[in-house]
């Protein structure tokens, strides 16, 4: 006896039992055992290398297939019947079972009477109609076809005994034969354990990305997972017999066993270290993509959020010290606070601090606590809309900020309010006040500056000042085809909403959305519309929109449709929840090809258009196809996917040319328009549905669904051509001037990639949790899901910031503030931080260091934030550090009582900019004169985003 303890990730086939129990072959698999006997045993078989296959060369009588009298695994149990033939009336391959010539007969023993016999099968030649006579078994659909292509038999057996399956006329394909019991409750597509009479035998678990698992699939369908962490298994090659011995339990699966594999466990949050002594209580401090965030009790038992609000500092990666964080950053919920930071370089030794402000705005030293030791990690940027490009959006690849960018903090209350000044001409500046109407200026094509737009709470259209596409929503359009739009809208921790509305991004380039839910969208959730390029799609949870008023809009449209001449565009880990028309890639007035990525999303029970090509070549590679209703991949109209190294659970059609394959079959399922080529490379394929079909260029060269190649980097020949339409792979993903360097997870490992804490959708998979019901071919709206998206409202009880524009990067430096003087509430300064010195000329000076400033002759009062870490500015020989930042909450008030000519002195590698009384001036240099300003009173403020690091005042005599 011999026995083998698994201690590392493996794929096992063991033979089926023979036994009146649902039972299954697969004749699409071949194991290496067997084909060591059958290359052993040259008087029985002879392996045919032009169609990688081995003939029986004997004849058989009620016999089994063996080799070299071993029973092979290929057929375990069954019975075969031929006459000697040296090319072999019986072919055995890893892509099917040939039973080639008339009257030959596969037998199935000891079945029981009601039991459902499955064949999946089809004739070798298409002239003559062929088919499966059979014996003792009622069938409940046509046995004979005359289709080259995939069709399911099903029957009933009649009486206690055995089936028998006959050859009629002809040749024919065997692919699969499934014997099941009706009393046999289980699923094999359910995906989370077994309930069957066979596995309730068992002390098996739910399936759980949270765990290292085994998974044991059983010859009944069902399937057994065990924590490996828990059991320790053993195999038993001779008997067939899989051992899993737990604390308090000894599971022996006797003869049932038909692969054992293993789950790798989804990443998990890292938690950083935290000590709760007394003080600031930490509840969870956290990394994620670029971002981190801490959760905490309400200080002193303040839940109602009354008495306390809260400065929040964090350090690492950009941030050498400590950098307090804007005030909007931080809410209030139901019984705790949290506080999330964004813009963030990849990183392991990040740390929080928090600390508890009084009313009066002074830090509770003793309320301090901290947290250190987080990981932050990057998005990944292995696609098109990325590649020998660098920023999609106002972030750097780095995941910081781009320089001098605009932050706007959007909330229900703010989206309609938020204001800048937007460069809509040569010199011109025109204020826009709402979200929509800051973008609209921004179609004038002369403003570049990054912006990039922090969805808190949720947003419906109703917040917002307007919409100006009336089909989709919040419209992004450039000025002209691919206009670069350094634009990204991102949500702020795991709770951001977009209800009621989605996006139309049009002649657009440099386009980001990420980590926000939409629901209930209007036609659309994303419109990648018109001569778009490097647009980033990612982190999105997108769930149903309004009903259509076509028959197949129930869901809503598209949930992220890509078109008219976009390129270099990336779908990455996104959630789609039960979407119905997932995603359209292409019309039919695309020049092309226009390159597009898909990855590491969560097909998570959508239906169809996953995605749905015309013209375009794209990489579809990493995504997780769980429980499709429809279909997966479909390609047309001479379009090219790679679709590489993902895993279809519960799909019955995982991939699809149009008219040809598994289109072909019936009425078609798929499309009338002329067929695309799939290069199909690594793909898992389980818990497939009865009405499973999969149909391969080895299969069938003419009419197949998928060309599978045994490395990704293998081309498709040119000879591989669509069935209508004649055209070829473009082999675009094995051209390096064309294709990016990426590094693909194994299939096997991507449900739990995708469901863990680096997943599909927003930070942590969202605030919202919901499991769909139904499985394959189950495409109908799920009315709780519906009315639980419709009803949802924000749990958010407090904002603690007070501006919706934010700094630069999301930080105050710590120096500038909280010192507990000349300080207001919102970590304002006043004119208690500004300094007064006397230049060479006898000019005065103001700058930003501490101390004092008093001067009969002008009074001056500032309002902003300072920085140490804007650069330095230089003014007559002396170099200064400290600026105050002109951000839109800025303002300087200046008393004269005589005439001076006032300098403004901002960063040495800027260009002055700034507001004069409402009057916007721009310099050529890093300082601007104002000449012979009167005595009165003067307002500064902020017209882009500089940073002013001293005032001079030079006095103007006069005559009368």
């Amino acid at each position: 006896m011999k026995k083998n303890i698994f201690t590392i990730a493996a794929a096992l086939l063991l033979p089926v039992a023979v036994m009146a129990e649902s039972q299954s072959w697969d004749f699409t698999t071949l194991s290496s055992s067997d084909i060591a006997l059958l290359d052993a045993d040259t008087d029985n078989w002879s392996y045919d290398s032009s169609n990688d296959r081995y003939n029986y060369l004997n004849a058989l009588s009620d016999e089994a297939l063996t080799a070299g009298g071993t029973e092979l695994e290929y057929a375990y149990g069954l019975r075969f019947t031929a006459s000697q033939n040296s090319n072999g009336n019986v072919r055995v391959a890893a892509k099917r079972l040939a039973m080639n010539g008339t009257g030959l007969v596969i037998t199935i023993p000891d079945l029981v009477a009601g039991y459902t016999v499955t064949v999946s099968c089809a004739t070798s030649s298409s002239s003559t109609a062929r088919g499966l006579y059979q014996t003792n078994l009622t069938s409940t659909s046509n046995f004979d076809t005359s289709s080259t292509s995939t069709l399911t038999c099903t029957g009933t057996v009649e009486a206690d005994g055995d089936v028998t399956l006959t050859t009629s006329d002809g040749g024919m394909y065997i692919y699969s034969i499934t014997v099941t019991d009706p009393d046999d409750s289980s699923s094999s597509s359910s995906g989370s354990g077994s309930s069957s009479s066979v596995a309730s035998n068992y002390n098996s678990v739910n399936y759980n990305a949270s765990y290292n698992q085994v998974k044991i699939v059983l010859s009944t369908g069902d399937i057994l997972y065990y924590n490996t962490d828990e059991v320790s298994i053993t195999f038993d090659d001779d008997n067939n017999t899989v051992t899993v011995t737990g604390d308090s339990f000894t599971d022996d699966i006797i003869g049932l066993a038909t692969k054992v594999s293993f789950n790798k466990a989804g990443s998990s949050e890292a938690e950083g270290e935290f000590t709760n002594a007394d003080g600031i209580q930490i509840i969870t401090a956290k990394g994620w993509f670029e971002s981190l965030y801490a959760t905490w009790e309400p200080y002193d038992g303040d839940t109602n959020f009354e008495t306390y609000t809260y400065n929040v500092y964090v350090k690492g990666g950009q941030y050498t010290d400590y950098n307090q964080i804007d005030d909007m950053l931080i809410r209030g919920y139901d019984g705790y606070c949290r506080a999330d930071m964004v813009g963030l370089m990849a990183g392991d030794e990040y740390s929080i601090k928090i600390v508890a402000v009084d009313s009066d705005g002074n830090e509770i030293e003793s309320s301090a606590n901290e947290a250190t030791d987080i990981t932050v990690v990057n998005y990944s940027r292995d696609d098109f809309s990325h590649f020998n490009y660098a920023g999609v959006g106002a972030y750097n690849d780095d995941g910081t900020l781009k320089s001098g960018a605009k932050v706007f903090y959007v909330t229900a209350e703010t989206a309609s309010t938020i204001s800048t000044d937007v460069l809509t001409g040569s010199s011109k500046y025109t204020t826009a006040t709402g979200m929509q109407d800051i973008i609209y200026y921004y179609q004038k094509g002369y403003d570049t500056t990054p912006i990039t737009f922090r969805i808190i709470g949720m947003i419906t259209d109703d917040d917002m000042d307007e919409l100006l596409s009336s089909s989709e929503g919040l419209q992004i359009k450039g000025k002209s085809a691919y206009n670069e739009i350094p634009l990204t809208i991102e949500g702020i921790g795991d709770d951001a909403v977009i209800h009621g509305f989605g996006f139309l991004i049009r002649n657009a380039a440099c386009v980001e959305l990420r980590n926000f839910a939409i629901m209930n969208f209007m036609d659309d959730g994303v419109s990648i519309d018109t001569k778009n390029s490097r647009i980033w799609v990612h982190n999105l949870d997108i769930f149903y929109g309004q009903t259509g008023s076509d028959s197949d809009q129930s869901k809503g449209d598209g949930s992220v449709d890509i078109k008219g001449n976009s390129q270099y565009i990336t779908v990455y880990n996104c959630r789609f929840w039960d979407s119905g028309k997932c995603s359209l890639c292409g019309m039919t007035s695309e020049s092309g090809p226009n390159y597009i990525t898909y990855h590491h999303n969560w097909f998570d029970h959508s239906d169809s258009r996953h995605a749905r090509i015309r013209t375009m070549s794209v990489h579809i590679y990493n995504n997780y196809y769980d429980g499709i209703g429809k279909y997966g991949v479909g390609v047309t109209t001479g379009s090219s996917a790679f679709v590489d190294r993902n895993y279809f659970r519960a799909t019955g059609r995982p991939m699809m040319s149009s008219g040809q394959g598994t289109d072909a079959t019936g009425d078609g399922t798929f499309s009338g328009e002329d067929g695309g080529i799939i290069k199909a490379y690594g793909n898992v394929m389980a818990e497939n549905p009865s009405a499973y079909s999969f149909i391969t260029y080895d299969d069938n060269n003419t009419s197949f669904d998928a060309y599978v190649v045994d490395n990704a980097s293998d081309q498709v020949p040119s000879s591989v051509v669509t069935l209508d339409g004649g055209t070829c792979y473009d082999n675009f993903d094995t051209d390096s001037s064309l294709m990016y360097e990426y590094t693909a997870d194994d299939a096997d490992d991507i449900p739990s990639i995708v469901t863990g804490w680096y997943g599909a959708g927003r930070m942590g998979h969202g605030d919202f949790a919901y499991n769909i019901s139904g499985d394959y071919g189950s495409y109908s709206v799920d009315s709780d899901l519906r009315s639980a998206i419709s009803s949802y409202t924000s749990s958010i009880v407090k904002f603690f910031g007070t501006s919706s524009e934010g700094t630069s990067d999301g930080t105050t430096d710590d120096s500038s503030s909280n010192s507990g003087t000349g300080s207001t509430d919102d970590g304002t300064i006043t004119d208690d931080d500004s300094e007064e010195g006397i230049t060479s000329d006898g000019s005065i000076i103001v700058t930003f260091e501490d101390g004092e400033s008093s001067n009969s002759s002008l009074v001056y009062v500032a309002t902003g934030n300072t920085s140490t870490s804007k650069g330095t500015a230089t003014y007559d020989g002396v170099t200064y550090s400290t600026c105050l930042k002109m951000e839109s909450s800025t303002s300087v008030t200046i008393t004269t009582s005589e005439v001076y000519n006032i300098t403004l002195v901002f960063g040495d590698s800027e260009t002055a900019s700034f507001k004069w009384d409402d009057d916007k001036y721009t310099g050529t240099s890093s300082t601007y004169t104002l000449e012979s300003i009167a005595a009165g009173t003067y307002t500064l403020a902020k017209n882009s985003s500089v940073n002013l690091f001293a005032i001079v005042f030079t006095s103007v005599a006069t005559t009368e």
